[in-house]
């Protein structure tokens, strides 16, 4: 079985893209829910909700977004 060191040296060969879909999966296996993180992500959530209905929230847009991972 590859050690990280050896996972990393292969993923950084992938496309921008494909590092991010990797990155995705690995944060998902590491997204452990429980009730008191929940609570502050759901409090963060309505924050920058408000803000950005309010305007104070510069946003990108997806396009742009999506045109930095294109290969």
């Amino acid at each position: 079985m590859p050690n990280s060191q050896e996972i990393y040296q292969q993923a950084r060969q992938l496309l921008p893209l494909e590092k991010l879909r990797l990155a995705e999966r690995l944060l998902a296996d590491l997204d452990i829910s429980t009730p008191e993180v929940d609570s502050v992500w759901h409090d963060e959530a309505a924050k920058r909700w408000q803000a950005y209905k309010d305007g104070q929230l510069k946003t990108i847009s997806y396009e742009a977004v999506m045109q930095k991972y294109k290969p």
